[in-house]
C-alpha cells in the first residue's frame, strides 16, 4: 500500500505555555480520532510530528496511523521559536522518508505538511534559507496556522500561498482548525494518484484565510 506522509511541525515556545499548550494536546487527539474513522486514512496515513521552540525535536517518527500514538506535547515557560531550525530538520527528514517512484516500484503519495505557530521565527535569516528549500520538495500541500495577534501572516505566505489565521489558541478554536485539517487530510488522500495538489476544503468560521 502507498503511504501518504504528513508532517506536522508545532511551535512550542513559551508563549504557547499553559492553556494554549494543553489546547492544543486535546486538538490533535481529537485529529487523530477524527482519521481513525476513516478506512482509507487507516489503510494510507503516515503521520511525523516535529516540535520547535529554543530545542527542535522530532517527538514522532514517521508511523503509520494505525500504531501512532501522540505523546504529551510540553513546552518551556519562555524560550524563542526556532521555526528555521524546525524547517531544517524537516528538509532532511522528509528527504530521507519519503520513497520516490522508479520504474520498478510505485513511491509514495505527495506529502502534506501543516506548520502551526503563535509567533514568529526568531531565526529569520535561516528561516528564509530553507523556505525554498522546503517548496522544492514537491509536497501535496502546505498549509500554515497563524494563532494569535503574535502571528506573523507575511512571513508564512513566503513558505506558502495557504496561510489561515486564528484569532487566538483557546481550546475551541484549536478543535475546529485541527477538525478542518483532518478534513484537509481526507482531501488528499481522495485525490491520490491525480498528480494535483490538494485542494482545501472550505474553512469553518472559526479559520480566516490569509489572502
Amino acid at each position: 500500500m502507498r503511504r501518504l506522509p504528513v508532517y506536522f511541525l508545532l511551535d512550542t515556545s513559551g508563549s504557547m505555555y499553559g492553556e494554549p499548550i494543553q489546547a492544543l494536546n486535546n486538538a490533535l487527539a481529537g485529529m487523530l480520532n477524527t482519521l481513525r474513522s476513516d478506512p482509507q486514512a487507516l489503510d494510507s496515513l503516515w503521520i511525523c510530528m516535529i516540535t520547535f521552540d529554543r530545542e527542535v525535536q522530532e517527538i514522532v517518527p514517521l508511523t503509520e496511523l494505525v500504531s501512532f500514538k501522540l505523546p504529551e506535547i510540553v513546552c518551556p515557560q519562555s524560550g524563542p521559536t526556532h521555526t528555521g531550525k524546525a524547517l531544517e530538520l524537516l528538509y532532511d527528514k522528509v528527504k530521507r522518508d519519503v520513497i520516490k517512484s522508479t520504474p520498478t516500484q510505485k513511491g509514495d503519495w505527495k506529502p502534506l505538511l501543516f506548520l502551526f505557530t503563535d509567533g514568529k521565527p526568531n531565526d529569520l535569516m535561516l528561516y528564509r534559507e530553507m523556505t525554498p528549500k522546503i517548496k522544492s520538495l514537491n509536497f501535496g500541500a502546505i498549509v500554515c496556522c497563524a494563532a494569535g495577534p503574535l502571528a506573523d501572516d507575511s512571513l508564512l505566505k513566503e513558505l506558502t500561498p495557504d496561510v489561515v489565521h486564528l484569532d487566538n489558541a483557546d481550546s475551541t478554536t484549536l478543535k475546529q482548525f485541527f477538525k478542518w485539517v483532518s478534513e484537509t487530510i481526507e482531501q488528499g488522500n481522495r485525490t491520490q494518484g491525480t498528480g494535483e495538489s490538494v485542494s482545501l476544503p472550505p474553512p469553518p468560521s472559526e479559520i480566516n484565510l490569509v489572502i
